[in-house]
C-alpha cells in the first residue's frame, strides 16, 4: 500500500516547492488538492495483524495483591535500577565525532574489522538491534498491565517508576548497535531502518491478557533470552576478532541480566503470596508458547523475516530451541515450582505437573527436529538487511 502512493507524494512536494518561490497562489492550490487526494487514500494498516486477541482476563480482586506489593517493588526493583551517572552509554563504546582526527581513525579501523566478520552474523546482529528498537511497544505493553500501569505517565507508584526506569535503560542498548551497523558499511540501513518502522507499527501480541501475573512471567523468560542472545553475539564478536563490538553486546548482556533479576523476584513473590495463580499463570504462558517480542518483524519483501532470522541465530547458536527448554527448567527450578503442594487447587497441582515434565518434552522434539534438519538440503535466503545478500537459514 505504501509504495503505490510513494511516486505522487514525492511529485506533490517538489511541486510545492517549487510553487512556494514563484507562484504563492499555486502552492495554495497544490495543498488543497493534496488534502482532497489524501481523502481517497486507504488507511494505515499493520503490515501483520493478529486477530483473536484477549484481554483482561484477571479477576479485578486479584489487583489487590499488586497494590500490596507497592512497598515491596519500591524497596525490592527500584534498588535494581542504577543512576544515570554511573551508567554506561552509547558514545562510550563508539568513535568519538569531537576528536576529529581520531573519529576517522576509529571508524577506518572499525570498518577493517566489520570486514572480518560474515554475512549470518550481521543478519543476528541487525536482528536483534531492531529488536531493542521497537522499545516502544515493549514499554506500552508493560502499561497494559492491570494493576501496575503507569496511570499518568508520571506516576509516582513504584510500579510506573520501575517501568520507566527500566525503559529508559533498555533505551540505550539498540542506540550503539544502531551506530557500530551504520558506521559499518556492511548492512543496508534504509532496509534495517524501514523494519523498524514496519515492526514498532505491527506493535506485538504476546498472549497475556492484561494480567500482571502473565506479564511478569514473560518478561522473566524474555529478559533471560536477550541476555543469551546478547552473549552469544557478544562471543562471537570477540571470535572474530572485534572486541570493541564484544564490548557493546556485553553491556547490554549485562543489563539483561540486572532486569531479569528483577522479574524473577517478582514473580517468586506472586508464587509466595499465591502459589495456585502463579503456578497456573506459568503453566498458560508455557501452553501458548513464550513468543519472541519481534514476532511480528517486516521489511516489506519477505512475509516470514522473522522465522529465517530466527533460523540462522539457531544454526549459529546466537540462540536456540535448546536455549528455551534451559529457561523454562531454569525458572521451574528458581520458582520451586516442583515442591509447591499448600495453597494448590487441582488446576493448580496439574499445572505444577505439566510444567515439571515440559522442559524434557521440549529437549525430545528438539533433538527429532534436529534430526530432520540434518537430513534435509541447506537452502539459503536473501536478506534485505545485507544487500540481498544470499545466507543460509
Amino acid at each position: 500500500m505504501a509504495f503505490s502512493s510513494s511516486s505522487s507524494t514525492t511529485f506533490f512536494v517538489s511541486h510545492r516547492i517549487q510553487a512556494s518561490s514563484l507562484q504563492p497562489k499555486v502552492y495554495q492550490s497544490n495543498i488543497s488538492s493534496s488534502m482532497n487526494a489524501s481523502r481517497h487514500k486507504k488507511p494505515y494498516r499493520p503490515a501483520h495483524e493478529v486477530e483473536g486477541q484477549v484481554t483482561h482476563s484477571m479477576p479485578p480482586h486479584k489487583m489487590e495483591i499488586f497494590k500490596s506489593l507497592e512497598n515491596w517493588a519500591e524497596n525490592n526493583l527500584l534498588t535494581l535500577l542504577k543512576p544515570v551517572e554511573s551508567s554506561w552509554q552509547p558514545h562510550d563504546f563508539l568513535p568519538d565525532p569531537s576528536l576529529s582526527d581520531k573519529f576517522y581513525e576509529q571508524t577506518e579501523e572499525l570498518r577493517k574489522r566489520a570486514k572480518e566478520i560474515p554475512d549470518d552474523y550481521y543478519v543476528c546482529l541487525v536482528g536483534d538491534m531492531i529488536t531493542e528498537e521497537a522499545l516502544p511497544t515493549y514499554q506500552t505493553v508493560l502499561n497494559t498491565f492491570d494493576g501496575i500501569r503507569d496511570e499518568t505517565g508520571a506516576s509516582l507508584s513504584p510500579w510506573a517508576i520501575w517501568t520507566r526506569g527500566w525503559t529508559a535503560e533498555e533505551n540505550r542498548h539498540g542506540d550503539p548497535l544502531k551506530q557500530y551497523l551504520y558506521l559499518s558499511g556492511r548492512v543496508d540501513m534504509r532496509q534495517i531502518e524501514k523494519t523498524i518502522q514496519y515492526l514498532i507499527g505491527c506493535g506485538m501480541y504476546i498472549k497475556t491478557e492484561n494480567s500482571p501475573f502473565m506479564g511478569s512471567i514473560y518478561t522473566s523468560f524474555q529478559e533471560r533470552a536477550t541476555f543469551i542472545s546478547h552473549s552469544n553475539t557478544a562471543r562471537h564478536a570477540k571470535r572474530h576478532g572485534d572486541l570493541q563490538l564484544a564490548q557493546i553486546c556485553g553491556a547490554i548482556a549485562a543489563d539483561e541480566k540486572r532486569h531479569e533479576g528483577a522479574y524473577t523476584r517478582i514473580v517468586e513473590k506472586l508464587f509466595e503470596l499465591d502459589p495456585d495463580a502463579a503456578v497456573i499463570a506459568f503453566a498458560d504462558m508455557m501452553r501458548k508458547k513464550i513468543v519472541m517480542p519481534a514476532h511480528l518483524m517486516f521489511d516489506g519483501r519477505d512475509p516470514a523475516l522473522f522465522d529465517h532470522f530466527a533460523a540462522v541465530a539457531q544454526r549459529l547458536g546466537i540462540y536456540s530451541a535448546t536455549d528455551y527448554a534451559d529457561i523454562l527448567e531454569f525458572l521451574v527450578g528458581r520458582w520451586k515450582v516442583e515442591g509447591l503442594a499448600v495453597g494448590l487447587s487441582e488446576d493448580g497441582k496439574k499445572a505444577r505437573d505439566f510444567l515439571c515434565c515440559l522442559g524434557q518434552r521440549y529437549r525430545k522434539l528438539e533433538e527429532r527436529a534436529r534430526g530432520r534438519r540434518e537430513k534435509q538440503e541447506r537452502r539459503s535466503v536473501r536478506f534485505s538487511w545485507v544487500f540481498d545478500r544470499e545466507v543460509q537459514v
